[in-house]
């Protein structure tokens, strides 16, 4: 018997319980003394209710720490795949990677910020030519995760980058960084550059610029 047909005789055996059990309710419910029946209202539902929410809220609490521990143990586990390489090409794969895991935050990424900003940097001024725009964008987009302002003049003259991922993610990354020095460049873009993902991530970045 295939899967489909074992679903298709499941279903309707489910439905036939559901419907058993509100029927058996209503019927139970209308042999109820009236006294009863107001007890139900006034006390034992919201009090059923009130132990619902409370039981949800919890589980939503449970799921949310439980994901946050598989996060930080990826994470570590990403950190320390990152320090045993040395192959620059993979140490970039997994920087990436790294950053993907951790939500695009910098949380938790202290002892390998340093390497990672010279990683980055090196590779947005090194990974040059059109075929190699999605590296120097990724760099460039990336260089704003740690918020480390030293890399605002960088990503400026990323702005400048034939391609226009690579100016789209600079704007990103210059966001991320809140670099008011960048504004008047981001300004200029949001208005002038041909490429409408440029102009829209030129004005997203000055949004958070204060």
């Amino acid at each position: 018997m295939s899967t489909s047909q074992e679903r298709g005789q499941i279903h309707p055996a489910a439905i036939a319980v559901l419907l058993g059990l509100i029927v058996a309710g209503v019927w139970i419910w209308k042999r109820l003394p009236p006294d009863t029946q107001t007890y139900v209202i006034d006390q034992a539902l919201p009090i059923a209710a009130g132990g619902l929410a409370v039981g949800l809220t919890g589980l939503a609490i449970i799921r949310t720490v439980r994901r946050r521990s598989v996060q930080r143990h990826e994470r570590d586990r990403l950190i320390a795949a990152f320090q045993r390489e040395s192959s620059s090409d993979k140490k970039l794969d997994l920087s990436f990677a790294l950053i993907e895991k951790n939500a695009y935050r910098a949380e938790g990424l202290d002892a390998i910020a340093p390497e990672l900003n010279m990683l980055w940097a090196s590779t947005l001024r090194q990974a040059l030519g059109d075929e190699r725009h999605r590296i120097r964008g990724m760099a460039a987009s990336h260089l704003g995760v740690l918020q480390d302002q030293s890399m605002t003049p960088l990503l400026i003259k990323a702005l400048e980058d034939d391609h226009p991922y690579v100016r789209a993610c600079a704007a990103l990354g210059l966001g991320r960084l809140r670099a008011a020095e960048a504004r008047p460049r981001l300004e200029h873009l949001a208005t002038e550059d041909w490429d409408q993902s440029v102009r829209s991530r030129c004005r997203e970045a000055l949004e958070r610029i204060p």
